[in-house]
């Protein structure tokens, strides 16, 4: 036998990221398959399972060949990624029609809205009360998530819902393909608003609540403890991985656990800041809570006493990608800048980006302003602005926003973060780092290897599982990289910015909303 070795999966909405962890949490090899996302002509959002299934057993079998990692001595499996999604299973574990329902897919937004719509920051006065009383908060109107995909199924797809057996999260769904076991867990589960999370309650779904949204129970997975071992990885599993069956399959965490593990900020009130496609503050507390006008929850955590901090802002990393790979496009060579390239222009460029705004609503906004018609672009550019501004404008109005996400946090946790634990694919950035720790005034402290610290957090958590590890010691495995203390001299120049960023959205809502209606 080799040396024991974790199989780490992260599904993102853009694919999944694979990794083989060593015990310790070191990064031993990954993989990424770009997995295509269909649009329908009728507004749907859909991907499909086979082709996430082929990436990541070509993913292992590529470590295995490399000699990487052993065939016999994987030592568990650990899944994260994303949420809100829907896998509707058949009877057989098969996805019916081999589809996923993205988060995006908003198709069931006409039902939605008879069973929770309403004025109150777009709730009814009783859909918000119970939510929030019973699960953190409730379903949302907009026809994401669980409960629009289900209700869109029933209306508009009657024969798959008939064949339907269980629906699942995507994260769930590669936990019954590893293991042959369909379940979910209270964290996997938020975004169903079904279970009860009331401090001291069993984490059992609520019948007053299946009943009130119409959500059928007998489609509802089984609801394990967070942290719960599914099974044995299957044979058949096994041999599309090209390893050896056996090794214990642990239940699914979203994406946004993984990252809390990944920051190796796990203690109550540590917080992290998440730059990847989308970004995030979060950190533990010890109380269910919701702000229902911040677009901040807190829902439950890894385990029975504690609870996660949610928010997103809908377009993170995605700004500078969008930036190169649309903004700029090609030049006369045909190739496309590379992030480095900008990144060292934009080094270059004086705090302020020369007075260029970046609004990085390219895909509307979730926290801490819900307005789904909200739009990007560049302000008070001048004829002089030249392509390394307009790049550190794009990394500063990302910053600005989650300056704005902070304040929104902070406010809801009663108390300021002393500094914040950065990861993801924008924070492999220093630039990017140092600007996020002056335009928040925090110290950033960049965890070892950003890009892959939701895997190390997963694989880490899978020892925690089993035993191997306390949550500390589990954290206090995560290394760092580097510390970004904020620039003093910069407070003149952000302070006013940030106040004039937040301004702007105020002044273009209508304009907004006039043109994307």
């Amino acid at each position: 036998m080799g040396e024991p070795w974790v199989l780490a999966i992260d599904l993102g909405t853009s694919g999944p990221k694979v990794a083989a962890v060593s015990p310790s949490g070191e990064i031993l090899a990954t993989s990424f398959t770009a997995t295509p996302t269909e649009h329908t002509p009728d507004g749907g959002v859909l991907q499909y399972v086979d082709q996430w299934w082929a990436g990541i057993a070509a993913a292992v079998r590529g470590f295995v060949a490399d000699g990487v990692a052993a065939a016999d001595s994987l030592l568990a499996v650990a899944i994260t990624g994303q949420w809100g999604s829907t896998v509707p299973v058949d009877s057989d574990g098969r996805a019916v029609g081999g589809v996923c329902y993205q988060y995006s897919d908003q198709r069931g937004a006409p039902w939605a809205r008879k069973v929770v719509g309403g004025p109150i920051a777009g709730w009814s006065p009783t859909a918000l009360a119970n939510g929030v009383r019973i699960a953190g908060a409730p379903p949302l109107p907009t026809g994401e998530g669980a409960l629009g995909h289900e209700l869109f199924l029933r209306h508009r797809r009657p024969e798959d819902y008939a064949r339907t057996r269980t629906l699942l999260e995507p994260i769930d769904y590669l936990g019954l393909r590893l293991s042959g076991r369909a379940a979910t867990s209270p964290a996997a589960a938020m975004f169903s608003a079904l279970v009860d999370a009331r401090a001291g309650r069993p984490r059992t779904y609520d019948n007053t609540l299946i009943r009130r949204y119409g959500r059928d129970p007998a489609r509802l997975p089984p609801l394990l403890p967070t942290g719960s071992v599914l099974g044995p990885l299957t044979d058949e599993a096994a041999r599309d991985l090209g390893v050896v069956a056996g090794a214990p399959v642990i239940g699914g965490l979203p994406d946004l656990h993984a990252a809390h593990l990944g920051s190796g900020h796990v203690d109550d009130f540590a917080g992290h800041l998440a730059v990847s496609t989308t970004s995030w503050i979060s950190c533990r507390v010890p109380f269910k809570k919701l702000d229902a006008f911040r677009y901040v929850a807190s829902i439950p955590g890894i385990d029975a006493d504690s609870y996660q901090v949610i928010d997103d802002q809908a377009s993170g990393g995605a700004c500078l990608q969008w930036w190169r790979e649309r903004g700029l496009g090609a030049g006369a060579g045909g190739s496309l800048p590379s992030y480095e390239e900008l990144l060292a222009e934009a080094a270059a460029v004086p705090a302020g980006a020369r007075g260029v705004f970046f609004l990085p609503w390219i895909n509307g906004e979730h926290s801490p302003i819900d307005d789904r018609k909200a739009r990007g672009g560049f302000v008070n550019v001048s004829l002089h602005a030249d392509r390394a501004t307009l790049t550190r404008a794009v990394l500063e109005g990302v910053a600005f926003n989650s300056r704005w996400l902070l304040e929104a946090v902070e406010h809801f946790t009663k108390r300021p973060f002393d500094s914040l634990r950065i990861l993801g694919g924008g924070a492999q950035s220093d630039l990017w780092c140092q600007v996020f720790a002056d335009v928040l005034n925090r110290p950033i402290e960049q965890v070892g290897d950003p890009m892959h610290a939701q895997l190390r957090g997963m694989a880490l958590f899978a020892r925690v599982v089993l035993g191997e590890l306390t949550l500390q010691e589990a954290g206090a495995l995560v290394p760092i990289a580097r510390r970004f203390e904020p620039d003093p001299t910069t407070r003149a120049t952000y302070d006013p910015m940030a106040k004039e960023f937040k301004r702007l959205y105020g002044r273009l809502k209508g304009m907004f909303h006039r043109l994307n209606g």
